[in-house]
């Protein structure tokens, strides 16, 4: 992988990651149009600019993650129990979906469910207007959402959002609450995954993977803040119809 792949790999995962189209059906998508390999070096430089997007969520969210005390936390936890078990069980497992077929169709799946969940949503009644308003019990049935996302082409932050929006969270608490819940599942994730792969970490590829991890900062710094004031006036039906399209034009590209 040079530095131009490595960059542009770290900006297709910072404005993916927070967004509900998939940054893992993103990845793998745009590797196989770079024409990388996706040996153990190329994971596990996923794995490390995801941690660039993390911290770019953290930045944004600091404040919250302290005002709001213990019971953000708490529920955080929570959220974070029904992924963590059923990722660590089914890791093996889970690497073997990793492919551009699995991912189209995922990503045409969760474009349909975002277009009907939307419509649905229309008439639903807001019982949480902010994370506060969250209990603990929605907290850890969201977690269940997220454990979807283990999927490649489902999307993370979609399956959150579209747990959040089905039990009564507005549209930025949902987004909000999704984005909190990736700090303790994607570094939970991601410190594991390179534990699993730490012998491709040297001095010789480090220079690569700062590159990726300073680009997928900035770019989710960006896509953050953007998405949660996009989402303030409209809602998520783009994004629905963003995912279909693209994921019949990659089953052409793939037949």
């Amino acid at each position: 992988m040079d530095f131009i792949s490595a960059i542009i790999l770290g900006i297709v995962e910072g404005l993916t990651e927070f967004l509900p189209i998939s940054s893992t059906g993103h990845l793998i998508l745009a590797s196989e149009l770079l024409g990388i390999e996706q040996d153990t070096f190329h994971k596990t430089f996923e794995v490390v600019i995801q941690l660039g997007a993390i911290l770019a969520v953290l930045f944004v969210f600091l404040k919250k993650l302290f005002t709001e005390g213990i019971s953000l936390w708490i529920k955080l936890i929570l959220g974070f129990l029904p992924a963590g078990a059923l990722g660590f069980l089914l890791y093996p497992y889970i690497k073997n979906l990793f492919s551009p077929i699995v991912v189209s169709i995922m990503l045409i799946v969760g474009g349909v469910a975002f277009i009907v969940i939307e419509l649905l949503y229309k008439d639903k009644n807001h019982t949480a207007k902010s994370t506060l308003d969250i209990s603990y019990k929605n907290a850890f049935i969201i977690g269940f959402f997220q454990a979807l996302a283990m999927i490649p082409g489902t999307s993370r932050s979609g399956s959150t959002i579209i747990g959040g929006l089905l039990l009564g969270c507005d549209r930025k608490t949902a987004a909000e609450f999704s984005f909190l819940l990736a700090l303790p599942t994607m570094i939970a994730a991601s410190l594991y995954s390179i534990y699993k792969s730490h012998e491709v970490l040297n001095m010789d590829n480090l220079t690569i993977l700062l590159v990726g991890f300073i680009a997928a900062f900035f770019s989710a710094l960006l896509a953050v803040k953007v998405f949660l004031k996009f989402i303030s006036r409209f809602n998520f039906i783009p994004f629905g119809v963003y995912r279909i399209i693209l994921g019949i034009v990659f089953l052409f590209y793939i037949y």
